[in-house]
């Protein structure tokens, strides 16, 4: 399966934190930040595209707003959409983060 225009459109950025860094060893799950409108499925499709990898599963968050302020000044931390992937046993895709 190649991957569209579309399938790059989905996937935001890998999201790389403690947490998600250590179900990449124990659960075979990866974490990615994705568009607010993305569907599992779709998820699922861009993933087995890019990678060329099996997705066993897919698990959406949607991450809420957060109001931040410093001193007197008041904003909003914009909220987002991120997407857990499970992968198929003894596959693994090779993830970094870009600073």
């Amino acid at each position: 399966m190649s991957a569209t225009f579309n399938d790059f459109n989905i996937l935001q950025r890998p999201v790389v934190t403690e947490k998600s860094y250590g179900a990449t060893g124990t659960a075979n799950q990866y974490t990615f930040r994705v568009v607010r409108s993305a569907t599992k499925q779709q998820v699922k499709r861009a993933v087995e595209a890019i990678f060329e990898v099996e997705v066993e599963k897919v698990q959406v968050i949607n991450v809420p707003s957060k109001e931040k302020r410093r001193g007197v000044h008041v904003g909003t931390r914009s909220g987002y959409r991120k997407a857990v992937v499970r992968l198929a046993e003894g596959q693994t895709l090779d993830v970094e983060e870009e600073a």
